[in-house]
């Protein structure tokens, strides 16, 4: 058992806004902190969060408690799973009264680190590579930069330190392939050691100097590292972005490096992921202006949209910086053109105007079809912003496409794409994810429409439909487009697996009903209680079986 005094010093290390604040987006009010409850529908911020009692209270559901009661609820962890959880992300090291099953937090990424870091003192290569990318040896040591070798001498070094292979595969520092033979996660590569906001190392990302295929590699997801909800530096730029209320936020592990050495400390990085939901919480800390720093290719260009459309939605101040002519932060720094950089990052051009902007130029407005998809892609992005903000930019838009604001309708806010974020069930997220994935690969509606249809879904049965008849500027497929938190499934065997899934449970409920049912004969019963365990036992053997 953990020890009550251990207990007793971890929960005086715990800030309940830094817990909290990490898993939901927390708005300030007072001398508190509100958000929508995680754990109940609410529709208006009832949930409030006390730093100085660190507790929180719903005002809509009663759900109330400190930090290690809302990682139980929050996480679904018993009492002990929930405080080693916490434990382990702000580096503290626990007691148990049982000697013998005494647990300590892992240091293995801590030692690798530090092997990693060493290694490139040693290696010329990584050594230059770095040099030329224009990083000084003081940057070198402030991120934490090394250099990874091949995967013998990484597997050799773990066991040399007594690290076991299960520990160093739930750590995410190496893995076990298809044979069943281990091998390092980061092979040749220079590493970049990254860390939870609290700044305890949690994986790692890769660059490779030797040819590999994939250029960066990151760390696998584990119950300690989520990409997604993680930006490179954060712990480094913390400081400064409560100091100056301003967070860049870049591609590369470089730029950031890059930025950080010529004075602009508060710029972090995405891990080789869009900008998603997941990462609001952290953005949102200290109440910063957000300014999206992307190359201005075509996919940079993408992924500042759709950053744009998360944030401007979401609430967020801020606007987007795009780099022109195959340059980014990191090579304006090398070439020493500062000043051009800062004058950049002093001007932004803001969400909003970006998103406007960037719909519209993508289509030709002396086509006057393209002209009126081109308002309606427009109008459903103004429903997501507050209707201060709809009335405001309905000139630009008309401006943009030269026409005029009366013929602008808004009507009000879509509620499905508001600042605070939908409590979804999970199987409201299945079926979100299934509508998603119709959305964005078509095709496959002949394929699946034999097996399941609108009528057996128990929440989106209409924006399934709205989604077979291709109405796609419903405001409801257009929010949930953008909805990072849906995903959609992947290949058609991902789905194949998912639909098995889903009707399997389809057919349990419909087999419950049917026992329950006393408006049938018993023979009619008795059939349709065979059909359904018929269906039920071919979909277990990886068949799709057709309605009827």
């Amino acid at each position: 058992m953990i020890t009550q005094d251990s207990i007793e010093a971890l929960k005086a290390r715990l800030d309940i806004v830094d817990i909290v604040g990490s898993y939901i987006e927390l708005k300030r009010a007072g001398s508190s902190f509100k958000a929508p409850c995680p754990f109940h529908d609410d529709k208006s911020p009832s949930f409030i969060v006390n730093p100085a009692r660190q507790s929180y209270h719903c005002f809509g559901c009663g759900v109330h408690g400190d930090s290690i009661k809302f990682v139980m609820e929050y996480e679904k962890l018993n009492y002990p799973e929930a405080i080693e959880k916490l434990a382990a992300s702000t580096n503290f090291t626990l007691h148990y009264t049982d000697d013998t099953k005494q647990k300590k937090r892992s240091h293995l990424l801590e030692t690798l680190g530090e092997w990693y870091q060493k290694l490139l003192e040693q290696n010329k290569g990584a050594q230059t590579y770095l040099h030329e990318r224009g990083v000084y040896a003081s940057s070198i040591e402030r991120f934490g930069i090394g250099y990874a070798p091949t995967s013998h001498e990484t597997l050799r070094f773990l066991a040399q330190r007594k690290f076991s292979s299960a520990e160093a595969i739930e750590q995410g520092a190496i893995g076990r392939g298809d044979d069943g033979r281990l091998f390092a996660r980061f092979i040749e590569r220079i590493t970049f050691p990254i860390h939870s906001a609290s700044g305890v190392i949690v994986g790692f990302g890769g660059r490779t100097i030797t040819g590999h295929q994939a250029k960066y590699a990151n760390s696998p997801q584990s119950a300690i590292f989520n990409k997604s909800r993680l930006l490179y530096a954060y712990h480094l730029a913390r400081e400064a972005i409560y100091r100056r209320r301003e967070i860049i936020v870049t591609e590369g592990y470089l730029d950031v490096v890059m930025l950080h050495q010529v004075g602009f400390t508060h710029a972090v990085a995405t891990l080789g992921t869009a900008l998603t939901s997941e990462h609001l919480p952290l953005l949102r800390k200290g109440e910063p202006k957000v300014f999206v720093a992307y190359d201005g290719d075509k996919a940079g260009r993408a992924a500042a949209l759709k950053a744009s459309k998360l944030l401007s939605s979401s609430g967020f101040d801020g606007g987007v910086i795009l780099f022109d002519g195959g340059l980014d932060p990191a090579d304006m720094v090398k070439n020493g053109q500062i000043e051009q950089l800062g004058a950049l990052l002093r001007r932004p051009i803001p969400f909003i105007e970006f998103v406007i902007s960037e719909s519209i130029n993508g289509y030709d407005l002396q086509d006057p079809k393209a002209k009126e998809t081109a308002l309606h892609e427009s109008i459903a992005f103004l429903k997501t912003l507050s209707p201060l903000l709809q009335e405001e930019y309905r000139p630009f838009v008309a401006s943009k496409l030269g026409i005029s604001p009366s013929l602008i309708h808004v009507g009000g806010r879509n509620k499905t794409a508001t600042a605070a974020p939908i409590n979804f069930s999970h199987h409201d997220i299945w079926e979100l994810s299934l509508i998603k994935t119709l959305l964005e690969r078509p095709y496959i509606a002949d394929s699946i429409l034999d097996f399941i249809d609108s009528s057996i879904l128990q929440h989106h049965g209409n924006e399934l439909e709205a989604a077979l008849q291709g109405r796609s500027d419903d405001p409801r497929l257009s929010a949930l487009m953008m909805d990072d938190r849906i995903r959609t499934f992947d290949g058609d065997e991902g789905l194949r697996a998912e639909l098995i899934t889903f009707l399997i449970a389809h057919y349990n409920r419909e087999l419950k009903k049917v026992t329950t049912q006393n408006t049938v004969s018993f023979d009619q019963k008795s059939y349709l209680i065979r059909q359904c365990r018929h269906k039920i036992e071919r979909l277990k053997r990886g068949e799709l079986v057709p309605l009827s």
